[in-house]
């Protein structure tokens, strides 16, 4: 089955880039990290390794704002709770 063929509209891409991803600290911009699986088998295989981001309430301009930190950023005291 063949699906058609998207047209990127100048409305369309501006869409796209709003949405944040999950996975990045808001902080430092620590992101995934790529890497192999590698079993006894050998077999290897593509994995990813997440940072430990967590969504805590922080004050950002002295009003509170939800962000994703990471747990680097929360031991190291760069953001307030």
């Amino acid at each position: 089955m063949r699906l058609p063929a998207r047209r990127a509209l100048s409305s369309e891409t501006s869409i796209f880039q709003e949405f944040t991803v999950a996975a990045v600290c808001d902080i430092c911009a620590k992101k995934p990290g790529f890497g192999n699986n590698r079993p006894w088998s050998r077999k290897i295989t593509k994995r990813r390794f997440n940072p430990n981001i967590q969504r805590v309430r922080a004050t950002v301009n002295g009003t509170p704002k939800r962000m994703n930190v990471c747990t680097g950023c929360l031991k190291a005291g760069k953001v307030s709770r």
